[in-house]
């Protein structure tokens, strides 16, 4: 496999950007007495293990989420999960953009995602959610929830480093949770 060192670079580049903004972001939230957004999950709490039926050993879909302290001057939202432990680097799982600000959950299996959601490319090629299935040991799956103060102006289909790079300067906060899943039942050959 051949790697692009101009192109990876420019990945590793934009995504510290982020977390440099996000980070401030978080700062200046906390140092005006701003709630912080929060991300969570009926079916599963932060660094808890994810429930079967939302894996690929199971019904392979999407948990429900919920978010609360979206801040002010939010126009849209945008929700990437990944697995940072995958054997050939991160392996992106679901990416949703221009999520309506005043949406506050996504139900199970994403069923009330409105109209004009932006679905993103996972490392399967898929427009949808792909459930954990890690191929040995414990996994950490990330859902992060960004706000923005714009809408994105991207295709359907966008990969994750795109979208990181079009949100560049837009996050007014983030907030993720973590779920673990390790492989329960034995790989069949």
């Amino acid at each position: 496999m051949k790697i692009n060192l101009s192109r990876l670079c420019c990945f590793i580049k934009n995504v510290i950007i982020l977390f440099i903004v996000i980070g401030f972001n978080a700062y200046q939230a906390r140092s005006q007495g701003r709630p912080i957004m929060q991300l969570e999950s009926s079916v599963f709490t932060h660094n808890s293990y994810i429930p079967i039926e939302y894996t690929g050993e199971g019904q392979d879909i999407s948990p429900p989420l919920t978010w609360t302290n979206v801040p002010s001057g939010t126009r849209s939202l945008a929700l990437v999960c990944d697995d940072p432990d995958a054997p050939m680097g991160t392996w992106d799982h679901w990416i949703l953009y221009n999520i309506p600000p005043n949406l506050t959950h996504i139900e199970k299996g994403g069923n009330n995602l409105p109209a004009g959601v932006g679905l993103g490319k996972n490392s399967w090629g898929r427009l949808d959610y792909g459930g954990p299935m890690p191929p040995s040991g414990i996994h950490h799956y990330h859902f992060t929830l960004y706000a923005l103060d714009t809408e994105l102006d991207l295709q359907s289909g966008v990969k994750k480093d795109a979208l990181l790079k079009a949100m560049e300067g837009h996050v007014l906060a983030t907030a993720t949770l973590t779920g673990l899943y390790q492989l329960q039942r034995p790989k069949q050959y």
